[in-house]
């Protein structure tokens, strides 16, 4: 009976730290959503690299700070840590209606910023309440609170709408007002509901609490979250323009398409949890790992239209041009036929489409010699990069982000066992980073080639890197356990 009430406890604790970390996470977002609005609409004049850093400020607030809440969390229990951030982060979100330039919009951007660091908190005080056996699940329930990013790709666009009829110039302001009073709200539940908890290392010194900061583990598992966690983060904002700029949609269509690449990614993470304690986190991560590489791949390919030059016509022998027309030319006696440009009526084709005409380079009354060009050959290759496609790819490489997810914080509980909130939130600030420095990479890449698909390039490069690491890290870790065993072998019993 024991066992089952405290089990209760632990649940209870789980659903007020998903609830909490998802309310946290779909304010953290806020930007992608509000900033792209405020552009397109003339409210602020913003050029693409000031995008860029809006839309990163606040992952960046909620990545460098993971590390000293997660400590705190060690210290003093998740409870009132908890709840201080959440009462504490709505005071900029209460402000942000008042924001008239980029620098007051970036100050109150990086304030309140700070609701990611709920993860760090949710992450070292729900591995406390639960055993080994369960960690894997609860942190990957826990970390559902991701689908908070869908919440506003969903939500706050129609909002934005509908707060703006009225008042075109204006009604964008309430927005931030709903944000902060939902954190007020559960700011004070989790005050009243939740019961805190310490885990026993908390009598250390700060030192000693940043002594598993050494391992190399540590910085390894952090590269696979920048990688799950935090271009996860960053597609849940650039993929809004993205879809608004390449296939013109609507911002309330393009709010939805993003919307169906993150919340299946955070649903999915307390699958992941599942998986990786039934196979194991190093089988999940290889798969998550090949997968992002394979679907990066293709996602790189842009929407594109190549003009190359095709096979032309040459003099069979010399002679004067006497005759030019829409299909053919007339040298001397000899005939030649032009082929003509088809206009391709197909706009939306899954696979590449190729058109080639000739264009006629000699005129009438020319002399031709043998073997001169008559008209040169025009090659088209279109690709439409089809948006169903691109969006169904999306989709799936969230799904695998999302259970990676879950994969490398199943790690941390395993290695480090009392020092999670410190581990989790140096991986969590690692990973957090990419969030922050994901929009500003690809709106960097973006101004220098011009292509939208150059983001998928870096995702495809470094999901090549992790999965490279990973794999020459185990292999030699698999290396030196057999030379132990051998050596084990030959050494005399006594």
């Amino acid at each position: 009976m024991k066992n089952t009430n405290s089990l209760s406890q632990s649940h209870k604790i789980l659903f007020l730290n998903t609830l909490a970390f998802t309310v946290c996470f779909a304010c953290w977002t806020l930007n992608g959503v509000l900033v792209t609005f405020l552009v397109d609409n003339g409210i602020f004049h913003w050029d693409v690299i000031q995008v860029g850093w809006l839309l990163g400020i606040p992952i960046l607030t909620g990545s460098i700070m993971r590390l000293p809440i997660g400590i705190l969390t060690d210290k003093f229990g998740g409870k009132y840590v908890f709840s201080l951030l959440l009462l504490l982060c709505s005071i900029p979100l209460f402000l942000l209606p008042y924001a008239d330039s980029f620098a007051m919009f970036a100050l109150l951007s990086f304030l309140f910023g700070m609701v990611g660091t709920s993860f760090a908190v949710g992450i070292g005080y729900t591995s406390i309440w639960y055993p080994k056996e369960w960690q894997g699940r609860a942190l990957g329930i826990f970390g559902m609170g991701n689908a908070g990013a869908a919440i506003t790709t969903f939500l706050a666009p129609s909002l934005l709408n509908h707060f703006s009829i009225d008042d075109p110039q204006n009604g964008w302001k309430v927005l931030p007002v709903i944000y902060a009073i939902s954190l007020v709200i559960i700011g004070i539940a989790f005050l009243i509901f939740a019961q805190n908890k310490k885990i026993e290392s908390s009598g250390k010194s700060i030192s000693q609490m940043l002594t598993p900061l050494k391992s190399q583990r540590v910085w390894r598992f952090g590269a696979y979250y920048f990688l799950v966690f935090g271009c996860f983060v960053a597609y849940s904002q650039w993929l809004l323009p993205n879809f608004m700029n390449v296939y013109q949609t609507s911002l309330v269509m393009g709010g939805l398409f993003a919307t169906m690449f993150s919340l299946p990614s955070g649903v999915i993470r307390a699958f992941g949890g599942y998986l990786s304690d039934k196979f194991g986190a190093r089988k999940v991560m290889y798969w998550v790992l090949g997968s992002s590489v394979i679907l990066s791949a293709l996602l790189s390919i842009p929407k594109m239209e190549i003009t190359t030059s095709g096979p032309g016509i040459l003099a069979t022998k010399k002679g004067v041009v006497n005759e030019i027309s829409d299909k053919t030319v007339k040298v001397g006696d000899k005939e030649y036929p032009i082929a003509q440009k088809i206009t391709n009526t197909n706009e939306s084709t899954i696979f590449p489409t190729t058109s080639s005409w000739q264009d006629v380079v000699v005129a009438h009354n020319q002399s031709v010699a043998k073997k001169e060009l008559i008209a040169r050959g025009v090659t088209v290759i279109k690709f439409d990069a089809n948006m169903w496609v691109f969006l169904i790819l999306v989709i799936l490489i969230g799904i695998s982000w999302g259970i990676g997810k879950a994969a490398v914080y199943k790690h941390i509980p395993e290695y480090f066992p009392k020092e999670v909130g410190v581990v989790g939130g140096m991986v969590g600030m690692i990973g957090g980073l990419g969030g922050f420095f994901g929009p500003i990479i690809f709106g960097y890449l973006l101004t220098a080639t011009g292509i939208w698909s150059s983001s998928w390039i870096f995702i495809l490069i470094f999901s090549t890197v992790c999965l490279v690491w990973m794999h020459y890290t185990i292999t030699q870790l698999s290396k030196k356990k057999q030379i132990k065993v051998s050596k084990a072998k030959l050494e005399p019993a006594y």
